[in-house]
């Protein structure tokens, strides 16, 4: 008999827990993932689930603060809480979950996974929010949010003003790839306890301009339309916090890097936008 962990979507998204792992973003239960199923592949699930009993609908956000009725009745595979993602690989029935959303998008309900009991991440309500903002600007498009602990970039928020723009110019100036894949910039989410309402509402206002916000002393969470081009922004993200780190170490002034006419001639040679505040 056909297997959830068969389908497509969800050996994609074994494999980016897997990738992430090898990099070393996730120690212990660090960090979490969430896919936005299409109506095909909720389909695809559903069929496979036929006569399995799904869990207790739950909120969303335990204190009962949160609801996405832009995502209301959705699909969405989820890492869970307190889960490692060196796991998922080798039993993602016990680390992940299929989780639907009731009609007013305030309730989950465990639909797979999450062998044993547990609850999807205790950031599932930042996901959703985010997910929820992605949504809509992207008309559907954008179905993946990735968090992850890097090393560099979470040593960055110590010696960078955790301002967008500050973060932004750093990390375009270490590699021109940089304004070449995130050429919105990134946000900055300043230190807040993780898994409340507070740092979701501010992190899905941030998604409103940007693909990829940090959150200081924490971590960062990258949107994107596929695992692999989620996995290629926090990649590059890390890389070139990883050369600004370097350069810092090496104890010599910083050159100035690349100027405001050299991101305008990027711009123009690889056809993306660069915001004008950031120059």
């Amino acid at each position: 008999m056909k297997k959830i962990e068969s389908l497509p979507f969800v050996a994609e998204f074994v494999r980016l827990c897997s990738i992430g792992d090898a990099q070393g973003f996730h120690e212990r239960n660090g960090g979490n993932l969430s896919y936005h199923m299409t109506a095909d592949e909720a389909k695809a699930a559903r069929k496979l689930l036929a006569g399995r009993k799904p869990g207790p609908w739950t909120d969303v956000d335990p204190k009962g603060d949160v609801a996405v009725p832009g995502l209301a009745g959705e699909w969405f595979l989820v890492t869970g809480s307190g889960k490692f993602f060196r796991n998922v690989a080798y039993d993602a029935e016990a680390s992940a979950a299929i989780c639907e959303l009731d009609g007013d998008g305030s309730h989950y309900r465990v639909r797979w996974g999450l062998r044993g009991g547990g609850r999807p991440t205790s950031e599932f309500s930042s996901h959703l929010m985010n997910l929820e903002v992605k949504d809509r600007l992207s008309g559907g498009k954008v179905r993946v949010i990735y968090h992850a602990h890097p090393a560099n970039l979470i040593a960055m928020t110590y010696v960078v003003p955790l301002k967008d723009r500050d973060f932004t110019r750093a990390l375009w100036n270490t590699m021109t790839e940089c304004p070449v894949i995130f050429p919105e910039g990134i946000g900055v989410v300043k230190w807040m306890v993780p898994g409340g309402r507070e740092i979701a509402v501010s992190t899905s206002k941030l998604m409103e301009k940007y693909a990829n916000v940090v959150w200081a002393h924490h971590g960062v969470f990258c949107a994107a339309d596929t695992f692999d081009n989620a996995m290629g922004q926090m990649e590059t993200i890390e890389k070139a916090a990883r050369i600004f780190m370097l350069v810092l170490s090496s104890g010599r002034k910083p050159l100035a890097g690349i100027t405001s006419a050299g991101y305008r001639a990027i711009g123009k040679a690889f056809r993306v936008e660069i915001p004008a505040r950031f120059l």
